[in-house]
């Protein structure tokens, strides 16, 4: 009766359709529902219920997991109905921690071996989804017999479900193998494509393990006409021509002439790759690889271009030569509709860039990224950055031009990647001497382009630019203009941290220009009204844009702009003094030869792994140089008594107290004596010199000579020693400027965690690498194999199982059979243990293909 009345899934699906405002309220009714529904004792009832948690657990993510049990009861039911429900709902809800797990071994061993082959079909397939090691364990006889099933259906099946046996229990191997080996001379065309797909699988774990097998490999090679099973063992002799390359001679012959004979593109597609990847020494089938890829990419069809693309890009890395023949066509599928097409299309014209054609290939680029919509347009820009500052620039000979094309990127409407153009601006000013000259003009051309303060993406080019016209300003040709640049009133456009760079900016253009007057005045004898005006000028400027940004909300503004107002103030006054020559030790003077001894040190590139670089030096104790710097400085650190502030409060309550102290020793008269600070301060330098940088101006705080402190200058002569020493001579020659380059060896960690991750992979199919060869190694043997004195214990598994499967007999005769196998295999463990591990270099490519 509840049966009667109880809703379908169709009509559960109707009710979902007539829905108007949202389905959350209708599937908690449903839920409840179905809750009532799947307690009956009605088997029908319940798989109805069960069949509606299915679909509302897979359309719209509902939790079946407390219904596993349920679906264990329907399983069981001895309808054909039912049992496809209650599989359909564990393969969507079990899992390794499914606490029912354990219960369904049974039900799964009683399927198996069921005369129905539907029922066969249903439990292989939950076993294939499912299957965890105790279930691989507990089955692998029934799978075993059902490899050897007259019923093509079921055994296609079993063959599939192998490969997760294999992989959940390796152990499996020495039992099912040997099977699975005989099934690669059955003439049914889905068998074989099961087993082929298999080996395909285990082949691209480990390909030396399934090398003994490429003589019956080789022999469907040439027979099939089945376009599948071909794909699959070309995928197959590409992996093994790897581990044997005496293997491509034999397989060339044969992949060229499918090629030639199929009309099949996907056949010829995985013929083109396998030549391209795996038999390169072979001429002859690489250029005939090549021709049908230039078949590929004359193709309508974006599909068979893709095609044609992606099979260049794999033959680039060792035959670039014909990505060369096929550069027009390459270009072309740029403008392509497909947006998969012109990536492939991008890849392969990165891939061809060399010194000599950069200069072209990132023209036509351009080209096309001005006409492309905004992420291919993007996909371009970084392409060509990142192609271009590979290996510290390499392949750039000429930085004039590539700083040039760094501008015009910036001015390209979709350009998102100001981050990365920024970086590189820097790092060529830093790097590349001969390049600031153009770094300075691009900057300046940058920085008065409108276009540029309204894009947000484009701020950090103008953070580079400001910042590489004021640390460059002696390159600058009129730092008038780049004044006017920095200071005009649309800079209120831009964040407050790139602000505070151009007022910074601004502060490195007057010290340069200052100091440049003044070194002028006290060079001439006579003032010059001409170039006294200009300066005057230029400080007016300054402080006209400057001015309004004393009273910016962001305090780093602000400061940075009431510093460069006060320094004006100083530099006004001294600039009449020196006109009128009535002090020519004035203040500003002094200031600007200070801010300009400052400014002067070059920055250079500093290496990611600079830190791990500095050697830690012998005898260095941290707990006892630190108790020293305690009693020197102890009295400065007193910490504030107070249990209400916190511990950076106290810090900086510890800084201000230090700088209030500071200010009035020094303007009161109970100051400590000099020659007690200088001894306190030499005794400090004594204890800790290797921590004192050297100068090359005198130190007036220091009482001893260079040569008292080595540790100090030694690491400060390591340090100071600039590459882009400004007093070198300029070399003006048209090769390659000199590039810094940092960190030759900083490629190791990338690939660290790869080769890591690989070595887990390896590990993990180690037993199952191990078992194959095993067991093709117990092939190898037959029979005689097996009645030697020797017997491996393998080969008394495989024997013990097979009868099990088979002849399910306990007599007394094979009990005693197994003891001896048993005695015998303890005799001779070690000796079989150093065959298996050994087997992976004892295994090679049979005689017959060679």
């Amino acid at each position: 009766m509840d049966n009667l009345f109880q809703r379908s899934l169709e009509d559960l699906i109707k009710g979902f359709r007539l829905q108007l405002l949202g389905d959350s309220s209708f599937i908690s009714r449903a839920l409840e529902e179905i809750r009532r529904e799947i307690k009956a004792t009605d088997l029908s009832t319940k798989s109805t219920a069960l069949h509606k948690l299915s679909y509302l657990a897979a359309i719209h993510g509902v939790d079946m997991s407390w219904a596993a049990f349920h679906a264990l009861e329907v399983v069981s039911s001895s309808r054909f109905h039912h049992k496809r429900i209650g599989y359909q709902a564990i393969t969507q809800s079990f899992h390794d921690q499914t606490s029912v797990l354990l219960l369904i071994t049974n039900q799964l061993r009683k399927d198996l071996n069921s005369v129905n082959e539907y029922e066969v079909s249903l439990a292989l397939e939950c076993l294939s989804r499912i299957g965890t090691r105790d279930l691989a364990r507990d089955l692998s006889p029934e799978v075993f017999t059902l490899l050897g099933s007259s019923k093509s259906f079921v055994r296609k099946k079993a063959t599939g479900v192998v490969l997760r046996v294999f992989d959940k229990y390796p152990d499996a191997v020495k039992v099912c193998f040997k099977r699975l080996v005989e099934n690669l001379e059955t003439s049914d065309p889905q068998i074989l494509s099961a087993v082929v797909g298999v080996f395909c699988e285990l082949a691209s774990k480990d390909p030396t393990s399934c090398l003994p097998l490429a003589p019956e490999f080789f022999k469907i090679l040439v027979e099939s006409r089945n376009n599948w099973v071909l794909i699959k063992l070309l995928k197959i002799f590409s992996k093994l021509a790897s581990v044997e390359p005496r293997l491509g001679r034999k397989v060339a012959e044969p992949i060229c002439e499918h090629m030639k004979r199929t009309v099949a593109k996907s056949l010829v597609f995985e013929c083109v790759r396998t030549v391209v990847s795996s038999l390169s020494d072979h001429e002859a089938a690489v250029k005939l690889a090549v021709a049908k890829i230039r078949e590929f990419l004359v193709e309508d069809d974006p599909n068979l271009k893709y095609l044609g693309l992606h099979a260049l890009s794999i033959a680039a890395p060792k035959h670039l030569w014909a990505v060369l023949e096929n550069k027009e066509a390459v270009v072309k599928a740029l403008s392509d509709d497909d947006p998969n097409v012109k990536l492939e299309a991008l890849h392969l014209l990165m891939a061809m860039v060399t010194e000599d054609n950069v200069s072209e290939i990132s023209r036509i680029l351009m080209n096309y990224a001005l006409k492309s919509d905004p992420l291919f347009c993007n996909e371009i820009i970084i392409s060509v950055l990142s192609v271009c500052s590979r290996n510290a620039y390499e392949i750039i000979v000429d930085f004039d031009w590539y700083v040039s094309l760094l501008g015009e990127m910036a001015r390209i409407p979709h350009c998102q990647r100001g981050e990365e153009i920024e970086h590189q601006l820097i790092d060529i000013g830093m790097r590349v001497r001969d390049a600031r000259p153009q770094l300075v003009r691009v900057s300046w051309a940058l920085l008065i382009d409108p276009a540029l303060l309204g894009n947000m993406f484009l701020h950090p080019i103008l953070s580079a630019a400001s910042w590489v016209s004021g640390e460059y300003v002696e390159f600058a040709k009129n730092p008038y203009e780049l004044v006017e640049a920095l200071v005009q009133p649309r800079t209120d456009l831009l964040p407050p941290y790139i602000r505070a760079i151009y007022i910074h900016s601004v502060f490195k253009v007057l010290v340069f220009c200052l100091g440049s007057y003044f070194s002028a005045q006290e060079s001439s004898s006579g003032s010059s009204s001409t170039v006294y005006e200009s300066i005057l000028n230029l400080v007016n400027v300054i402080e006209i844009g400057v001015w309004p940004l004393s009273g910016a909300y962001d305090v780093e503004v602000q400061e940075r702009a009431k510093n460069v107002l006060g320094f004006i103030g100083m530099a006004k006054q001294d600039i009449a003094k020196k006109v009128n020559l009535q002090d020519n030790e004035a203040e500003a003077c002094r200031v600007t030869a200070f801010m300009e001894d400052a400014f002067s040190e070059e920055l250079g590139p500093i290496s990611a792994n600079a830190r791990e670089k500095v050697c830690v030096p012998d005898g260095l104790e941290l707990e006892e140089n630190l108790g020293d710097l305690e009693e020197i400085c102890g009295k400065f650190l007193k910490p504030v008594e107070s249990d209400s502030v916190s511990c950076t409060d106290k810090i900086s309550f510890s800084v201000s107290k230090l700088r209030i102290r500071d200010q009035q020793e020094a303007s009161s008269s109970t100051s400590l004596p000099p020659k007690e600070s200088s001894s306190l301060l030499a005794e400090h330098r004594k204890r800790h010199g290797m921590y004192y940088l050297t100068s090359k101006k005198n130190d007036p705080d220091s009482n001893g000579t260079p040569n008292d402190y080595p540790p100090a200058n030694d690491l400060a002569s390591e340090i100071l020693l600039d590459p882009l020493d400004p007093k070198r001579k300029a070399k003006h020659r048209k090769s390659r400027p000199v590039v810094v380059k940092l960190d030759e060896g900083g490629e190791s960690r990338i690939t660290t965690s790869q080769a890591k991750t690989k070595q887990e992979s390896v590990t993990d199919d180690e037993s199952l690498s191990r078992d194959i060869q095993s067991a093709l190694l117990v092939n190898k043997k037959g029979k005689e194999r097996e009645k030697c004195e020797g017997n491996s214990n393998l080969v008394v598994v495989q024997e013990e199982e097979t009868s099990r499967i088979e002849k399910p007999q306990n007599s007394e005769k094979k009990k005693k059979k197994k003891k001896n196998g048993e005695r015998t295999s303890r005799k001779h463990r070690s000796r079989r243990r150093s065959e298996v591990a050994s087997s992976s270099e004892q295994v090679e490519i049979p005689d017959l293909l060679l």
